[in-house]
């Protein structure tokens, strides 16, 4: 039985065109403490990053979900992004920019950012720190997350 390899560029074509065409997923994803066994006063039960992968050029929401037996009335965010081991990014965000004030009992952090379209793809590792308004760290986690190709198709 002779095979028609003619067909395969069009399965190929179709193949692609679908996974282009796939929702945005949004995974949870593994969060590590910077400090392993420290009891930090928030706790970070999880991360949600939407898309996932994140996509160079078009917005992405990380959401982290925390508790605290504490009230907290200010504070900030400090950011440090690295590619693979390289440095790239800092950054820092108020605290009450980023969730509601005063901060007590479960809360979710959300922050919205788009990245530069010449942003390379591949696996970035992002620490975050919650400082009080004393700068006593709260929180301090790490987790990875990964910049995927942006199809040419999707400029069109």
């Amino acid at each position: 039985m002779a095979t028609d390899h003619r067909r395969f560029p069009v399965f190929l074509a179709a193949a692609l065109l679908t996974l282009l065409l796939l929702p945005a997923s949004a995974a949870a994803t593994d969060v590590e403490y910077c400090r392993q066994g420290r009891d930090y006063p928030v706790k970070v039960s999880g991360v949600e990053i939407v898309p996932d992968p994140v996509v160079s050029g078009q917005p992405a929401t990380f959401k982290i979900s925390a508790s605290t037996d504490k009230s907290i009335t200010k504070g900030k965010l400090v950011i440090d992004v690295k590619y693979f081991f390289f440095h790239v990014h800092s950054e820092s965000h108020n605290l009450c920019e980023e969730t509601s004030c005063p901060v007590t009992g479960e809360f979710v952090l959300a922050h919205e950012q788009t990245l530069p379209s010449i942003t390379p793809p591949g696996s970035y590792t992002l620490t975050m720190r919650l400082l009080d308004d004393g700068n006593k760290e709260l929180t301090c986690i790490s987790f990875g997350f990964s910049i995927g190709f942006i199809s040419p198709l999707a400029l069109i």
